[in-house]
């Protein structure tokens, strides 16, 4: 997704974090950190990319009866998944950035709707651009705010709702997932996590109205939205509600998943966490016995 203007990584290796305006120091998570404390097993996604990127080499076959070479492609094969996960993020990128345009133009304020589309076609994405294309006019879309940042004092998060928009005279909140295909053309599911991040994005208590200022607002939107997630492909915007039966289970899941984040924050700064330890003095043959110091004594 695209970098909110108030969101910045951590130095420490925390994630991304939310501050209040340009000029403060970030104070709380953001919510895709918070939900990534969950546990994400990505070996068997990797290992996939990487035999793929050997299997499908034209100098596979060549390689195979010189060992060096082989030893090489194997390395190259190693960056595979991380390539493929980089490119995947630029474009997502590039679809909300398009989307976000769409919603900046029907709000009637400035925006780079044709210059967003080019980009797309540029790197031959187009396609998924007429996907949005045909989910705003088939929804008939209303938007009401577009990559609008919320914060949560209460719990210590914050986060940047893709769309907020009014269809079929109910108050959605909405959020773009773009997704691949699967080989009978249709767009790939969605991961059920993506219910949480909606969840968490509902609970706000206020959203951002002047970030150089620093100026907030109460959250104007309500308990009760709709919440929505579409997934983009190139041929088609497949969307789905989150049941809102399960709406409950997934934010206490969020809380747990905050307080994770947060002992983690705790656990880094309680200070250096091995030592070093030498093998206990052995006392001389007739001597009473010794004790080891307290900086060598095993606990």
């Amino acid at each position: 997704m695209t970098a909110p203007e108030l969101a910045v990584a951590s130095p420490d290796g925390f994630g991304r974090m939310y501050r209040r305006s340009f000029h403060e120091q970030p104070t709380v998570p953001s919510i895709t950190t918070v939900i990534s404390q969950q546990p994400l097993d990505l070996d068997g996604w990797r290992s996939y990319m990487a035999a793929k990127h050997v299997a499908d080499h034209p100098e596979l076959r060549a390689a195979l009866e010189r060992p060096a070479q082989l030893r090489q492609l194997v390395r190259t094969a190693v960056d595979a998944s991380e390539a493929y996960a980089r490119s995947a993020a630029e474009r997502g990128d590039r679809v909300h950035s398009y989307a976000e345009q769409l919603a900046l133009r029907a709000l009637g304020r400035p925006h780079a709707v044709a210059e967003s589309r080019e980009s797309l076609r540029e790197h031959g994405e187009e396609a998924y651009a007429a996907s949005v294309d045909t989910w705003w006019e088939s929804f008939d879309v209303e938007p009401l705010a577009a990559e609008l940042t919320v914060w949560n004092h209460e719990l210590g998060y914050a986060g940047t709702l893709d769309l907020v928009a009014r269809i079929n005279g109910r108050i959605c909140l909405i959020d773009y997932k773009t997704k691949g295909t699967t080989r009978d053309g249709r767009v790939k599911p969605l991961d059920d996590k993506v219910a949480m991040q909606l969840v968490a994005g509902m609970k706000a208590e206020e959203s951002v109205v002047d970030p150089e200022a620093g100026t907030w607002e109460p959250w104007a939107y309500g308990e009760d939205p709709l919440l929505i997630a579409v997934a983009v492909g190139e041929t088609e915007a497949a969307t789905v509600r989150v049941n809102p039966e399960v709406r409950r289970s997934h934010w206490i899941t969020f809380c747990q998943l905050r307080r994770v984040w947060g002992a983690r924050v705790e656990a880094a700064g309680a200070g250096r966490v091995l030592l070093p330890l030498a093998p206990p003095q052995r006392p001389l043959p007739g001597s009473p016995d010794a004790l080891v110091g307290p900086s060598q004594a095993v606990g």
